[in-house]
């Protein structure tokens, strides 16, 4: 089979973890694997995956306007020279001309049940491929239950084409972390000895950053040494995060972090006194596991997914800021039911692996075989 990781950005978020982890745990497995990527990422998948022919793509690929159109008229020529009886298309799009059987995964639905969190034109966009993908596609994979229920409500799908396979962790990046590492993360970001509270993720209405900024704001207020509340991520289109951020009173501290490296998230996560994450609703919630892998604290929202990614080893709380400044509360008040949680966390998280994930990607490219060798 062929994986187009071409979409993988540069700075790995979920969608770079997914697929990273993925390819070398299919490499593990002894699947009989091609890769093509970005002339960045050559070395990269050439060592995650060493038993792996790795093909590099044009540098035209490096826009997303020329890397579909290097999807469309490119790739399917790839796909014929290497003989591959699979192409893996991990991010909603595939191309049109098909030279093999195609598997797409499709994160979420929130492109039809929550449109107004993302931009009008990206909307649009995963919304008419989502609709494409699902209709050419021989499968769709999905990272959870709820994800695959949506679509078969919001896009028509067919449930019986939309295999759910749940993502893993890489506990050599997340895991419970050293003194060491968490002293670096504390230097890094200027914290001393001040407790903190960690969000992960892009600044995008989804995220509900904004909420979370007021409700910790109103968790603080009374608190004599309050804790810092860190935003680590790439920023977004969200721009109440400003106003929101405008309205904190000076002796609280929210601090903008940027975008972390990944080697420096297991001491982020699992340093933090909680990890806060009010999300809208996920396609799964890869953040809460990987801060659930590095045995931190979670506290986030029963919406879409992120429950069966959780289970009974986070803290859940409502969207609202008055929702997420009650959780806060009640957390910062009680160091042993975070200690608690941290640990069942820990245990839970154990349940994800790229491993069984990989086992599940090989099923669907072989049912996606057998369903295109039929047509």
């Amino acid at each position: 089979m062929l994986i187009d990781a071409t979409a993988v950005p540069a700075d790995r978020g979920g969608v770079g973890r997914y697929v990273d982890s993925l390819v070398a745990a299919l490499d593990a497995d002894g699947a009989r694997l091609a890769v093509v990527c970005q002339p960045r990422d050559t070395e990269l998948y050439a060592g995650l995956a060493p038993h792996a022919e790795v093909v590099t793509a044009a540098e035209s690929v490096a826009t997303r306007t020329a890397r579909l159109v290097w999807e469309q008229m490119q790739l399917p020529r790839l796909v014929r020279s290497l003989g591959a009886e699979v192409l893996h298309s991990p991010h909603y799009t595939m191309p049109l001309a098909k030279q093999a059987a195609s598997v797409v995964t499709i994160h979420d639905a929130t492109f039809f049940t929550g449109a107004a969190m993302h931009s009008t034109v990206k909307a649009m966009f995963f919304r008419t491929w989502t609709r494409r993908s699902l209709a050419a596609a021989e499968l769709c994979v999905v990272p959870s239950e709820a994800t695959a229920n949506e679509l078969v409500q919001v896009a028509g799908a067919n449930r019986e084409m939309l295999p759910v396979s749940p993502h893993g962790v890489d506990t050599a990046t997340f895991h419970p972390p050293s003194p060491e590492e968490v002293a670096e993360v504390r230097a890094l970001l200027d914290l001393g000895d001040a407790e903190f509270i960690a969000f992960l993720g892009a600044l995008e209405p989804r995220k509900n950053v904004p909420a979370l900024i007021r409700g910790f704001t109103e968790a603080s207020a009374h608190r004599a040494e309050p804790p810092v509340l860190v935003l680590a991520g790439q920023p977004g289109w969200d721009g109440q995060v400003e106003r929101a951020l405008a309205s904190v009173p000076r002796r609280l501290r929210v601090l903008r972090a940027g975008y972390l490296p990944l080697d420096l998230l297991s001491g982020f996560l699992g340093g933090a006194g909680i990890v806060a994450y009010p999300s809208f609703g996920e396609g799964f919630g890869l953040p809460v596991l990987e801060a659930m892998s590095c045995g931190g604290c979670v506290l986030t929202t029963d919406r879409l997914a992120i429950g069966e990614v959780g289970g009974d080893a986070v803290h859940y709380r409502g969207v609202g800021a008055g929702d997420i400044a009650a959780g806060l509360d009640e957390l910062l008040d009680d160091p042993s039911q975070r200690a608690q949680l941290g640990a069942a966390a820990q245990r839970r998280a154990k349940e994800f692996s790229w491993a069984t994930a990989a086992v599940q990607h090989r099923e669907a490219y072989a049912r996606a075989a057998a369903r295109y060798r039929r047509r």
